[in-house]
């Protein structure tokens, strides 16, 4: 089998989970968004992302969330299911659990709150890996968990552990990804989780990114992707700076929520999100509408 540096390379997207008005999840939606996301491009899909509001979701939905999407997309592209979490028992559980057959990889954020030593996230991880059915992706986002996972943590990692196949960096950081392009071992995937650094870290020799942008505009954002892998930079910055503006919308308020208006304004889902989270405000809302009339 060829490693998932050659299987997930370029755009994956990770996707919003649909909801209706009364809070239930909108399977319908939900399959027009792949449609969408397929036909726009993308490589990969992510269900279970943070993006599909998962710490609201109990794990019955979770699990119809993963077999609904692995039925809809029926082998067109790979599927990668997001399982994380701060209790590693837990984690482990779930990974025992959890219908992962046609999973291609597991995407593990790394633990939150509770901001474990860079060993703490090293044993952490080495237990799902060894725990885990498939490949797992590490996803260090210390803008959410409060623990930024060092890049000497990450490649020991990446050396140490079997099962342990590559990150998903979303540390903001363009040095601490040149760190980890230029010591990784050869086979191992390293994606980018900052939409608005993808062009710059393409530059630098990632190998794609998991993307909130790609939701809604899969077509550019996965062209603009894929320029940027064959070394196209002018094509790649010709795509991306139309999207310049769209990344600091969807990111001004919350993710999804910013996501979830572009996708609501584009007419395939409804705006409906879980509490805590909540609809972005009208004013975003209108600045989202102009920017697409453009």
């Amino acid at each position: 089998m060829s490693s998932l540096r050659n299987q997930l390379k370029g755009t994956g997207v990770a996707l919003v989970t649909p909801f209706q008005s009364n809070g239930t999840i909108d399977f319908s939606a939900l399959g027009n968004l792949i449609d969408f996301v397929i036909a726009g491009g993308v490589e990969y899909l992510v269900s279970l992302g943070t993006t599909g509001e998962t710490p609201t979701l109990d794990r019955q939905e979770k699990m119809s969330i993963v077999n609904y999407t692995f039925e809809k997309v029926n082998d067109r592209v790979p599927v990668v299911v997001g399982i994380g979490g701060n209790n590693t028992k837990e984690v482990i559980h779930d990974l025992e659990q959890f219908p992962l057959v046609k999973a291609t990889a597991v995407l593990s954020a790394a633990p939150y709150y509770n901001k474990p030593s860079q060993e703490g996230l090293f044993q952490h991880y080495k237990a799902l890996a060894e725990a885990s059915p498939k490949p797992i992706i590490l996803y260090n986002v210390p803008g959410r968990t409060g623990r930024n996972m060092e890049a000497s943590t990450t490649i020991r990692l990446a050396k140490e552990v079997a099962n342990i196949a590559g990150i998903k960096e979303a540390g903001n950081s363009v040095p601490q990804a040149m760190q980890l392009l230029r010591d990784r071992p050869a086979d191992f995937l390293v994606v980018s989780g900052d939409d608005d650094l993808v062009l710059p870290e393409l530059g630098a020799g990632i190998d794609g990114v998991i993307s909130v942008a790609a939701n809604c505009f899969p077509k550019d954002f996965s062209d603009m992707v894929r320029a940027g892998l064959n070394g196209d930079f002018a094509t790649a910055k010709k795509l991306n700076d139309p999207l310049i503006e769209a990344y600091n919308l969807l990111f001004a308020e919350n993710n999804p929520a910013g996501v979830k208006a572009f996708l609501t304004e584009l007419g395939i889902i409804e705006n409906n999100l879980r509490l805590p989270l909540v609809p972005i405000s009208l004013p975003l809302y209108a600045k989202i509408k102009s920017y697409l009339k453009k």
